[in-house]
């Protein structure tokens, strides 16, 4: 098999990373054939969990060269890493992403939504080469991270006096405001090269922490130290940021503490249509309805919210977002917690007046928000009740477990962080206040009872060969490899509808939607059965190759499982798939739809 497949490949999906996987092409008119089936190498690598076996039907005009990685893209990490500090008892052949060469950080970059301005940002931290490692300090009691809405008054002056301490700091003093800003800049905007990894800045193989099983462990740890800084300036080593309660009707608005102008808490450059009373729209499309306050919005928030905490987040993959280690070109895919809400609640904030969208519309600015960290806060949250409410697991490879970043603590040390590290918050001292999870059981509704006769017809009138641009809804029929599966096979493995190799500028704010058998998507909320979910990307960066701006590449999954059965769909051998542009359709491109298996850990 390998003396078959060219040293380079297109695409997004590395063969490492789906063992075992069968993979089927058609065209969107629904001729489907079997082409070939592989079993990808495994490395040998001793204590990996084998990665659970993924079975691919796609539907797209490309062939076998489009669904496969570049081989040589994952390159033989460098002897190097073992003067970082990683872990010595790890494998040689071991990759994951290594803490950034301070020395070596570089000018990040962003540019506005239409492409015809760019900017160079300063985000690189005060240089220090003594990294210590992470131990978190003996505590008595758990810090409680509250509501925002519900905090009384003493507290908000608290939190007031501490931000201001922070504001006041020195500018090189690395616990500063707008020091501690420049942490998400750095890694979110492409400063800091891949450690280790041959000719990362040529290949633009940058440290990026969103799209990808990165996002949510990297900004646990930037929010456990933005904590501890400000408790440190006031002298509480208890005290403990708010979350924005989002997911709640009562915290679907901005938080009243952020809004007043004299506070220190005050940010001017956000959406100015968007303040308090005007309802949160947790799929954001860019654009603000006419009806923007109908309590209808508040069932739509919560039904986006089942779709991404329950239907799309059966397995680690499509909650956390794909594997991502050193050597790997960044943005994968991100988790479904990240696409959306986390994605649309950015682009809802910042400031559409401002040419890059600041602060929160773009990832080089978003820190310097204070709104954002209660963002991040709930995003923290919902990782907590995935795990320990809703009972699911996270990663166990020693790849995302052995990934490590640095970050200045409350004293000015440089510390370096391990995933490994932040994956129980109650150990690392801090817990979040108990509130309703009303979503939980707001499922979506049937508003068109469709006949066997209507898919069939809707088939007939399936759109557009893949590849192609998003410049209108696009519809194409998808062969399911299994159907009729049993409640005991449900279980075992998630039908996943995966949307490949979507690319797209990251300086772009762009947003589709993905229906299942929708006969007419006029209309339709994240409130209708039929809807899928959606992809969403916040402006971050500009990547410069040889011919100019590089789109980013990456994919976008979707639990089918639980979808399927309330559709009536489980027994169907394909199911027509549309999808909806929102924002910036003909700036993205969409490789192919497939189908995948993945185990349930």
């Amino acid at each position: 098999m390998a003396s078959s497949i060219p040293t380079t490949l297109p695409g997004n999906l590395h063969p490492l990373d789906h063992p075992n996987s069968t993979t089927y092409f058609g065209s969107s008119n629904s001729s489907f054939a079997c082409l070939f089936s592989h079993q990808a190498r495994r490395r040998g690598r001793p204590n990996v969990p084998a990665r659970p076996m993924v079975t691919t039907c796609s539907a797209g005009e490309d062939d076998l060269l489009r669904s496969l990685h570049r081989l040589e893209r994952r390159d033989v990490v460098l002897g190097g890493l073992a003067g970082l500090g990683l872990n010595g008892a790890a494998s040689a052949l071991a990759n994951p992403i290594a803490p950034p060469d301070l020395s070596k950080c570089h000018l990040a970059t962003a540019v506005d939504d239409s492409e015809t301005s760019s900017k160079e940002v300063e985000c690189c931290p005060p240089f220090s080469d003594s990294p210590v490692e992470f131990a978190v300090p003996s505590f008595s009691q758990l810090r409680l991270r509250r509501a925002a809405h519900l905090v009384d008054p003493d507290y908000i002056s608290k939190f007031e006096l501490a931000v201001k301490l922070m504001k006041d700091l020195p500018g090189d003093d690395p616990r500063n405001f707008y020091q501690q800003a420049n942490v998400h800049c750095a890694y979110c905007n492409d400063a800091y090269d891949q450690v280790g990894v041959a000719d990362s800045h040529e290949n633009q193989l940058h440290i990026q922490v969103h799209a990808c099983w990165l996002f949510l462990p990297w900004h646990r740890m930037y929010l456990y130290f933005y904590e501890r800084i400000l408790g440190k300036l006031i002298g509480d080593e208890n005290f403990a940021i708010p979350f924005w309660n989002w997911d709640h009707p009562e915290g679907m608005q901005m938080p009243a503490l952020y809004t007043k102008v004299k506070s220190p808490l005050y940010n001017p450059n956000r959406n100015p249509k968007h303040l308090p009373p005007t309802t949160l729209l947790l799929d954001y499309s860019g654009t603000d309805p006419d009806d923007a306050d109908d309590p209808k919005h508040i069932r739509d928030n919560l039904a986006l919210m089942h779709r991404q905490m329950i239907t799309n987040a059966k397995t680690p993959e499509q909650f956390m977002g794909a594997r991502f280690a050193s050597g790997d070109t960044p943005n994968p895919g991100a988790g479904s917690l990240e696409t959306s809400p986390h994605n649309n609640i950015h682009s809802w904030s910042g400031d559409p007046a401002n040419a890059f969208s600041e602060d929160m519309g773009n990832f080089y600015s978003a820190g310097r928000d204070i709104m954002f960290y209660g963002l991040h806060a709930n995003v923290d949250r919902m990782w907590d009740v995935w795990t320990k409410t809703l009972g699911n697991k996270d990663f166990t490879e020693d790849d995302y477990l052995n990934a490590a970043f640095f970050f200045y603590d409350e004293e000015k040390r440089l510390v370096k962080v391990k995933v490994s590290d932040v994956v129980d918050s109650e150990k690392m001292g801090y817990t979040y206040e108990t509130r309703e999870l009303p979503w939980r059981y707001t499922r979506p509704t049937r508003k068109i009872f469709k006949t066997a006769d209507q898919i069939k017809e809707l088939a007939a009138k399936t759109t557009g060969e893949f590849p192609l641009v998003l410049t209108s809804t696009v519809s194409t029929v998808v062969k399911r490899p299994k159907k009729a599966r049993s409640d005991k096979e449900r279980a075992a493995e998630e039908e996943v509808l995966v949307i490949q190799d979507i690319e797209l500028a990251s300086s772009n704010f762009a947003k589709f939607d993905v229906f299942v058998n929708a006969p007419d998507t006029t209309g339709l909320t994240p409130s209708a059965i039929e809807f899928a979910g959606s992809f969403s990307n916040v402006p971050h960066k500009k990547e410069e190759g040889a011919k100019g701006i590089k789109p980013i590449g990456t994919n976008l999954r979707l639990g089918l499982s639980e979808l399927l059965q309330e559709i009536d769909a489980e027994g169907d051998e394909t199911i027509v798939v549309t999808l909806v542009p929102r924002k910036g359709g003909e700036k993205i491109k969409v490789g192919s739809v497939a189908i995948e298996y993945i185990t349930i850990r």
